[in-house]
Parts: structure tokens; C-alpha cells; sequence
């Protein structure tokens, strides 16, 4: 129980990474908040969780929303000692094709929706309290088709050295996390069948030098370190979870 009398907001805590998270955050003793977009996978999920999970609606895209979510975990949990800043959105954007839109929705969620849902909690947070971003392995790599996708996360990364210089003051620590592929409903395309999506990740396991895609559970795995203790003399730093790919 390595989080006993801890609490822990995870934003797209619904699926995928989040849900895995929060599993491992509230198994580890943390009472758990999650923050999803959509009402019916929060649904989902707190049938999965079941337990004291506090789900909050809303989009970090939205500053209101934020606001509102602040105030309910105010009034819920009092203060905050922990945040996996987790939401993001992932999609191919090659230089030739991509929009106007597609750049804005993009940033809005991976960078601005990070950057304001620090900003938002950290009136909750108390001192010595742990943030976690959810970067990405991209923002070390140059992979075609993926440019905003990977300046979105690499200012993710840069957020982590920025802030925790900012909260040094109130012994904050602000780590990032940065998955490789990993077999989560992101990677799902719309109207994919279930053969299909077991042929993708297997042809995109095969380019991993661990040769498969990873699991959800492998980034809780690492985000439950980081916003314990056991990170304690960690700060600004990275973990990359990404079966090698970055570095092979």
C-alpha cells in the first residue's frame, strides 16, 4: 500500500492507460479520481473499478470544465497529492495534408489541456505532492507523419523541467512518463474489426526490439513509481517505457 491516505486525480482515466493507472494507483491504496470526456466510457470504467472512484466529466481542452473540476474535488477530497496528467489524443499528421483543425485539436489537448489542468489542481495540491505527464517515447524520435503529434509531446516533456523548477518552493515534484506503442483503444481505427486490430498490433509489435506491443499495465507500472516515494530523489526526470524502440 504503498500510496495509503494519498489521493490521485487521473485525467483519461476512463480506457487505456488512464484505467490501467488508476487501477494500480487505488490497488497501491490512493483514492482515486478520474476524468474522462465521455460520460458513458466513466460508466465503464467505474463498473471495472467499482469501489470509491470519483468520476468527473469533462475535457482539458476546456478550461471551464477544469474549473468545474477543481471545485468537485474540493468539495470530494479537500487536497490533491497526486496527478497523472494522462489525457491526450493521437492521430497521424503528415506535413502535406494536415489542417488547420487538426493542428489545433492536437494542441489543445496534449499541450494546452496539460499545461491548464496543472494549473487548474494546484490550489488542491499539498506540499510534497507528486505530477506525472504523460509524454511519449515520439518526442525522442523522428517518425514520419507524426509531426505535431510529437512536438505536442515533447513540450509535454519540457513541462516537466519547467514546473519543477516553478514548485521547488512547495516540494512538488513533476516527473514525466513517455510510452512506446501500446496496445490500448487509441490505436483502434474506426469500424476496425477485431481480426483486423489483431493484425496491427502484431505487424507493429514486430518493429519493437522487445517484439510486441506493450500493455497498459507497464505504464501504470511506472506511473505508481513516480508518484510515490520510492521516486523521491527524482525530479524533472523521465522514464521511457517503450520495449527499446527509441534506443535500439
Amino acid at each position: 500500500m504503498m500510496l495509503h491516505g494519498k489521493s490521485a486525480l487521473i485525467t483519461g482515466g476512463s480506457s487505456g492507460i488512464g484505467l490501467a493507472s488508476a487501477r494500480m494507483l487505488r490497488d497501491n491504496g490512493a483514492r482515486i479520481a478520474i476524468l474522462g470526456s465521455s460520460q458513458n466510457n466513466l460508466d465503464h470504467a467505474l463498473a471495472e473499478l467499482g469501489g470509491d472512484v470519483l468520476a468527473i466529466q469533462g475535457n482539458v481542452a476546456s478550461l471551464d470544465d477544469l474549473t468545474r473540476m477543481r471545485e468537485v474535488l474540493k468539495s470530494e477530497f479537500g487536497t490533491l497529492d497526486i496527478l497523472f496528467a494522462n489525457a491526450g489524443v493521437a492521430f497521424g499528421t503528415p506535413i502535406a495534408t494536415t489542417d488547420d483543425a487538426s493542428y489545433a485539436r492536437m494542441m489543445d489537448v496534449n499541450v494546452k489541456g496539460v499545461f491548464f489542468t496543472v494549473q487548474a489542481i494546484l490550489p488542491l495540491m499539498r506540499e510534497g505532492g507528486s505530477i506525472v505527464l504523460n509524454s511519449s517515447s515520439l518526442n525522442q524520435m523522428g517518425a514520419p507523419g507524426r509531426t505535431i503529434l510529437s512536438a505536442s509531446k515533447a513540450a509535454v516533456r519540457s513541462f516537466a523541467r519547467t514546473m519543477s523548477a516553478e514548485l521547488l518552493d512547495r516540494k512538488i515534484r513533476v516527473n514525466t512518463v513517455s510510452p512506446g506503442t501500446i496496445e490500448t483503444p487509441i490505436h483502434r481505427g474506426k469500424d476496425q474489426s477485431e481480426e483486423e486490430f489483431r493484425s496491427y498490433v502484431e505487424r507493429v509489435g514486430k518493429q519493437v526490439p522487445l517484439g510486441r506491443m506493450g500493455r497498459p499495465e507497464e505504464i501504470a507500472a511506472a506511473v505508481l513509481f513516480l508518484a510515490s516515494d520510492a521516486s523521491s530523489y527524482m525530479l524533472g526526470a523521465e522514464i521511457v517505457v517503450d520495449g527499446g524502440r527509441a534506443e535500439l
